[in-house]
């Protein structure tokens, strides 16, 4: 491949990845925060997603897999308890541990926020063949596997 060409690989590959970053966090957000949810950002919806609708979960748990400290997740988690989307519980075993759960309009947020990308995966199939669907889910695996491991580091302790 001549140098030309591989630069124009390179400007194409970049701007994919950038423009489809950009595009996701922009139609997440506006897709998402609206009607009765207008009053979170789309991070919180995150938080939402992280603190799950199954058995209530630690604050430390909850900041594990969004890949933040327990600091940065306090701000986060009281301003979804004045909003009454999260509730805070003590554990009985150890009152040192606080667990969250989410209220009613919290599991309405998660199952907005679920069927939004239920629909999405099931939109993005409707526009390929089952050879396409395959190639691209082994693509963005490795796209996926060479950022874990490249940047390993970064993303210690999310998972």
């Amino acid at each position: 491949m001549d140098a030309e060409k591989i630069l124009n690989t390179d400007k194409t590959l970049n701007d994919i990845l950038v423009n489809l970053f950009n595009d996701l966090m922009e139609i997440e957000n506006k897709c998402l925060i609206t009607g009765e949810f207008c009053n979170i950002s789309n991070n919180d919806m995150h938080v939402i997603e992280a603190v799950g609708i199954e058995e209530p979960r630690s604050m430390s748990e909850v900041a594990k897999r969004l890949n933040i400290t327990t600091g940065t997740l306090t701000k986060s988690v009281n301003a979804l308890v004045r909003k009454k989307y999260v509730q805070r519980e003590r554990s009985e075993e150890d009152k040192r541990v606080v667990r969250l759960s989410l209220t009613d309009a919290g599991v309405r947020a998660y199952e907005h926020h679920a069927r939004f990308h239920k629909n999405m995966i099931e939109d993005i199939k409707q526009q390929l063949n089952e050879g396409e669907t395959r190639i691209l889910i082994a693509t963005l695996g490795k796209l996926v596997a060479y950022f874990q491991e490249k940047y390993k580091e970064y993303l210690e302790g999310r998972r």
